[in-house]
């Protein structure tokens, strides 16, 4: 699997399984100095009301990270997650705070397995002007039930987060409430809606949500009919009608590769029970992923989705070359929807994108959108698991696929590894750099930074940069890496980077 000798600074991005964490005992989430909401936030563009990640409501985006795996208090993989604040000059690591389930406010316990932090997404639950995180843990016991799972809120406020409620437990063995989870306005009543998943059901959570945790209506379920198996979740508006929809990624079938993309459209009394497939031309379904994002990349008004696949060596192979290695699907919103019809699939054999397809790279584990050069369309981040760099075994790196009118075309599309000029560190074997990325106007320049985590760093201890970016995309130059000397964190088997707020 190595990669051929690029022109540009090349990078591609792998997501890697959560490793085993050490981490000390947290008594206290850390404070961060003293954030001060700014009366002027220097800002190119107007920021969305209300931001899903300013956790502080100074007008800078935050960014939170998770490191699931984690010992805390000695509890081996009991999970933290920890949050970096930005600012006029982006984003600030002395600003920085790490909870867990032992944290003050923060409900029950830090538990063996527990896996706090396995999903994150953020959004103003409370509609108090500040954006709350919203933690799954679906590891967690609940009474007898082994992995019933939970989902928690850690509330945001004028000098960050602190203080949380429970959302939802699961009340099942093996529920895993926590462990996929996606948040939008999906009834279009302003208030944004969490949904999880557990044993067999959608779990849909109504805003706004109170103090306690308490949902304006009851929890409802949605039976997830003919066997199906989500592997991920992704929420927006991909219609064009003023409410969010839910896309997902499933498995379905006894083909291991058998991989389709459902979607259940958002309406007056929210999140229809219904779900439509969406297919290509020929009426037959589109092969969908393990991994799915949403945002857009074309700059018009409806929602697109971006679908990893890095399954291979199966049958659907034969209708799917670029599979090699691992691909991306381009589906664009329209008034009706995806439009599967309108597809479009890259690798790293596709014109433009650096690199070469190799068996096994993962190409598209994991995906984020931002727009990183402000020139108003969305573009790709995209992970490449297992690419090895020369001899460097699964070193990883991360590809920014630029957006245009017409979605992303391969063109000028470049990278960056631990061996890119001017980034920090060295590109080492099982590294997984770009297990994880998060585009954030942490500046509020109108352009998105990069955070790429890289969980499998010395011995899994796991690491994160930041990227800065400038009219032409995303830079090297200016990139700079913390971690747990930073957080002040045990870093042995840590898996930090492992995945952001969504």
């Amino acid at each position: 699997m190595a990669t051929r000798a690029l022109g540009i600074s090349v990078a591609l991005a792998i997501a890697v399984a959560a490793a085993v964490t050490t981490f000390p005992a947290v008594a206290q989430a850390s404070t961060p100095a003293p954030v001060t909401a700014s009366a002027t936030p220097a800002a190119a563009v107007p920021a969305p009301t209300p931001r899903r990640d300013d956790f502080n409501g100074d007008g800078y985006p935050d960014v939170a990270f998770t490191a699931p795996g984690a010992t805390v208090g000695g509890a081996a993989k009991a999970g933290y997650v920890g949050v970096v604040y930005g600012s006029k000059s982006g984003l600030k690591t002395s600003t920085k705070q790490v909870f867990t389930q032992d944290s003050p406010g923060i409900p029950d316990t830090a538990e063996a397995g527990d896996a706090f932090g396995s999903s994150m997404v953020s959004a103003d639950l409370d509609r108090d002007g500040y954006s709350d995180l919203v933690v799954g843990a679906p590891k967690e016991a609940i009474g007898s039930f082994k992995s019933a799972g939970s989902l928690t809120v850690i509330w945001g406020g004028a000098h960050g987060l602190s203080g949380g409620a429970t959302l939802l437990t699961g009340d099942e063995l093996y529920d895993e409430i926590g462990g996929k989870a996606a948040v939008g306005d999906f009834d279009g009543d302003g208030a944004p809606d969490v949904i999880t998943l557990g044993m067999g059901n959608t779990h849909i959570l109504s805003g706004p949500f109170e103090r306690d945790g308490s949902a304006a209506a009851p929890v409802r379920e949605i039976p997830d009919m003919d066997d199906l198996r989500h592997l991920d979740l992704a929420a927006g508006d991909f219609n064009g009608d003023g409410r969010d929809d839910l896309a997902g990624v499933v498995h379905d079938g006894d083909e291991f590769d058998a991989r389709r993309i459902l979607i259940r459209n958002g309406g007056a009394t929210g999140l229809s029970d219904k779900y439509t497939v969406v297919n290509r031309p020929n009426g037959y379904r589109l092969q969908g992923g393990e991994t799915i994002a949403a945002g857009h990349i074309n700059g018009d008004k409806y929602a697109d989705l971006v679908v990893g696949r890095t399954i291979e060596g199966y049958d659907s192979d034969l209708d799917y070359p670029l599979a090699l290695g691992g691909m991306i699907t381009y589906v664009p919103g329209s008034a009706t929807g995806p439009r599967g019809d309108r597809a479009k699939v890259f690798n790293q054999d596709s014109a433009g994108v650096p690199g070469v397809a190799e068996v096994h790279d993962g190409f598209g584990a994991s995906l984020s959108i931002g727009d990183m050069n402000g020139d108003g369309y969305g573009d790709i981040a995209v992970g490449v698991p297992y690419e090895d760099l020369g001899t460097t075994k699964n070193a990883g790196s991360v590809l920014v696929l630029p957006g245009t009118a017409s979605g992303p075309t391969g063109k000028g599309t470049v990278g960056f590894n631990q061996d890119t000029a001017n980034v920090p560190g060295a590109a080492e074997a099982n590294d997984g750099f770009g297990g994880a990325a998060k585009p954030v106007d942490a500046n509020r320049d109108g352009r998105t930074e990069l955070v790429v985590g890289a969980p499998g760093e010395n011995a899994h201890a796991g690491s994160l940069w930041v990227f800065p970016t400038t009219a032409s995309g995303v830079t090297a130059k200016g990139s700079f890496t913390f971690g747990h000397g930073t957080l002040g964190t045990v870093a042995t088997a840590a898996g930090l980077g492992s995945s952001f707020n969504r």
